[in-house]
């Protein structure tokens, strides 16, 4: 699972942190590119020109799992987890700082997709035996457990996605086993759940660990996956298993706000077809877990009144959701990857909607056919990786457009090829001046950081 996070200092993805401070090694880099920037502004038209050089690379990962893998940068700290520990890197240098490894035999289930506080969760336990056991709550700046709390865990392998989460000062654990699995063939009208519903959800203190409550989910239904904001804190929940709701819940005492359909009708819930993207503004990706899957993210109000809802395809082409490096929420919009085809040629695109309404807001051509690999908003920018094309070697471009507008600032051809044949990225941050790769595949170097020269 890739982790597309943000420390709850600011909406969205935005991952510079206030009062971030920077070290005498980066000043003159940065300057020269506020230089570069300020130009290309004041004429009205790109930077463009330069190129991206190598500053630093984590060594190759020999092997690689499908659970927890997540990605956290605070500070000047960047974080990452898999399932056997989890490093902290200087950002700057590639220095390491500290490494976490769980205790005896367990692996690391799960890791809340964003940071609160500098904290992050862990489910951790032994997951071929009395799965995931216990939660933690990680330091990120120490790499030190600040607390950890026994977690009820099935009598098979969890589902692992989305089970940790924080944000509004509180940690929230779905404590829902295996039982609830609904791919389980098994399943039967009588199969009762080992952790009720009244206990499914609970929340403790971030910092102390101390129980704050324990919410109740509607009868027949259990919850799947949670995020958590500083207003509320949403659960996807499978009822009946034949259809799925979002709930939310306030953050002070666990009570239940409200409940709405996913999809407006009964709809199948094959697992892992339903992405929780934020819990505020609460935004849900229903599909489009592989390449061609349709897809449909809805957004919700906070009274859960549904907002905007966005098909996969429209008149900007065809929505790459399957691509989690290609989705990102912030400041009230949902920017996605697109592909179009116009007259024989294809074209990838970013587009901008509005989730309050469903509607488009900009769109704009960045790259040739299959060639985006991956976009991060921070800043209101939007900085895209895209692959120029055979013609040009396969080599890489940097483009970074205005996230209110969509309007070009700055075009870099890269002179590299990011991804090396390494398979998809599962992330892109952008930290002052540097551009850091993010991957989780077997053979390849998880962090790969780029200056602009």
């Amino acid at each position: 699972m890739a982790t597309r996070t943000t420390d709850d200092t600011g909406p969205g993805r935005k991952r510079l942190l206030p009062g971030r401070q920077g070290t005498g090694r980066l000043r003159p880099l940065r300057a020269a590119f506020t230089a570069l920037l300020v130009a290309g502004l004041a004429t009205g038209c790109s930077a463009l020109g330069g190129s991206l050089r190598v500053v630093w690379e984590a060594p190759v990962d020999s092997e690689a799992m499908g659970y927890g893998n997540g990605t956290w940068l605070v500070g000047d700290t960047l974080v990452r987890s898999r399932y056997d520990a989890v490093t902290a890197f200087d950002a700057g240098t590639g220095k390491g700082r500290w490494e976490y490894t769980p205790p005896g035999q367990e692996h690391i289930c799960a890791v809340s997709r964003r940071s609160a506080g500098s904290i992050v969760l862990i489910a951790r336990g032994n997951t071929t035996d009395a799965g995931c056991s216990t939660v933690a709550a990680l330091d990120l700046t120490t790499g030190r457990e600040r607390w950890h709390t026994p977690r009820p865990p099935g009598e098979q392998t969890d589902t692992f996605t989305d089970m940790v989460a924080v944000g509004g000062g509180i940690a929230v654990v779905r404590d829902a086993d295996d039982m609830w699995a609904l791919d389980d063939d098994t399943w039967t009208p009588d199969t009762r759940p080992a952790v009720p519903g009244s206990k499914a959800l609970r929340a403790l203190d971030l910092r102390t660990g101390a129980p704050r409550w324990t919410a109740a989910v509607p009868e027949g239904c259990v919850p799947e996956q949670i995020a958590a904001g500083e207003r509320q804190v949403v659960a996807v929940l499978a009822c009946a298993r034949t259809e799925l709701r979002l709930a939310a819940f306030d953050p002070a005492d666990g009570r239940q706000r409200w409940t709405a359909p996913l999809g407006g009708r009964t709809t199948p819930v094959p697992d892992g077809q339903v992405t929780l993207l934020s819990a505020e503004p609460a935004v849900a990706q229903l599909g489009g877990a592989t390449e061609g899957q349709p897809s449909t993210f809805l957004a919700f109000r906070e009274d859960g009144k549904p907002a905007g809802r966005i098909e996969s395809t429209g008149g900007y082409g065809t929505v790459q959701a399957h691509a989690p490096a290609l989705v990102a929420v912030a400041d009230g919009r949902l920017y996605l990857g697109a592909e179009s085809r116009e007259r024989e040629a294809y074209r990838d695109r970013v587009v901008a909607f509005d989730l309050t309404s469903g509607g488009q807001v900009w769109l704009e051509d960045v790259a040739v056919a299959g060639g985006l690999r991956a976009l991060d908003v921070t800043g209101g920018r939007v900085t895209v990786l895209a692959d120029r094309g055979s013609r040009h070697d396969g080599l890489d471009e940097l483009r970074v457009l205005d996230a209110a507008t969509g309007d070009e600032k700055e075009s870099i051809e890269t002179g590299l090829d990011v991804d090396r044949a390494q398979g998809e990225l599962a992330d892109l941050l952008v930290y002052e001046e540097l551009v850091v790769a993010v991957r989780q595949d077997s053979g390849a170097r998880p962090f790969s950081v780029y200056a602009r020269e």
